[in-house]
């Protein structure tokens, strides 16, 4: 069971034949903030209290993270960016929501971009952070940045999660390497948030759901995207500058794929902007999605 003393309002769903745990705050426009590898809803927490002024804010737990079910099955079956799209699909149903503005980061980009395209007409403004994209092609493969995505290997591995979790120490040491190692300042992470992600990833199969996403990965790669590749919703991506494992110099095609494209470099900020610069985010977002054209 997530916290109970986060303030925050704690909702479940059945969603695709799964129990799915989101927090929802605030009224307006329909929002919601799709987070990433290694996250989960509390990645958002500096940014749904003042987001939920403005918006009616949903932030889920994909399958496969924290509170919401974990599916024991094939990564190729039950985690690719389709499946994590037809959840947001039903998410929406769920809501009563016929559309929605998204901002997503990470896996949540890749996830929201699926659904973007699969969807077109249940989008209305889309926000990301230094979002994986089809641009970036095998630059993820170049010898000098392999040193930065050893985890993806690693977690191809069948007794990663083993290792991971063998302890809650252990968990602690490889979570938290990436919420430092990713933002520009390491010590932004205070002891109580690192701490709720321990939690998070201590939840029976949460290792293991967040593994799986980058095992599908691997075993689809060279598959493709179906149709358009083009996201046409009016996009706004702000891109840290000292984000290591997705670095600025890949947003170079964007506009190749972003027609409706807003960008902004991000000083003094890695691949965790939200909570580096959550004022900056929070205004960013709120901006754009009431009053851009």
């Amino acid at each position: 069971m997530p916290p109970k003393n986060d303030g925050f309002n704690h909702e479940y769903a059945s969603i695709n034949g799964l129990n799915y745990h989101y927090v929802r705050e605030g009224s307006g426009p329909p929002l919601m903030l799709v987070h990433g590898w290694p996250g989960f809803y509390y990645e958002w927490h500096r940014n749904i209290p003042e987001l939920a002024k403005s918006f009616d804010v949903v932030v889920p737990d994909m399958r496969g993270y924290a509170y919401t079910d974990k599916p024991d099955v094939l990564p190729e079956e039950g985690y690719t960016p389709a499946v994590f799209a037809e959840d947001i699909n039903a998410l929406l149903d769920h809501l009563g929501w016929d559309k929605a503005n998204f901002v997503a980061h990470d896996f949540g980009a890749v996830w929201v971009q699926e659904f973007a395209r699969t969807y077109r007409d249940r989008v209305d403004k889309l926000v990301m952070f230094n979002p994986p994209y089809a641009g970036i092609g095998m630059r993820w493969m170049e010898i000098q940045h392999v040193p930065e995505i050893w985890y993806q290997m690693f977690h191809q591995l069948p007794w990663a999660e083993d290792l991971v979790t063998s302890s809650r120490k252990a968990t602690k040491l490889y979570i938290s390497h990436f919420l430092s190692h990713w933002s520009h300042d390491k010590a932004i992470w205070a002891d109580e948030e690192i701490e709720e992600f321990v939690e998070a990833f201590s939840q029976p199969g949460a290792v293991r759901g967040g593994f799986n996403c980058y095992r599908a990965v691997f075993r689809t790669m060279g598959q493709g995207t179906s149709g358009d590749p083009k996201i046409h919703a009016q996009t706004l991506i702000l891109w840290g500058t000292g984000d290591s494992v997705l670095p600025l110099a890949w947003s170079d095609k964007l506009d190749e794929f972003f027609p409706n494209l807003t960008f902004r470099k991000v000083e003094n900020a890695g691949h965790w902007i939200m909570r580096e610069l959550p004022d900056l985010v929070n205004e960013s977002i709120t901006e754009f999605v009431l009053n851009a054209k």
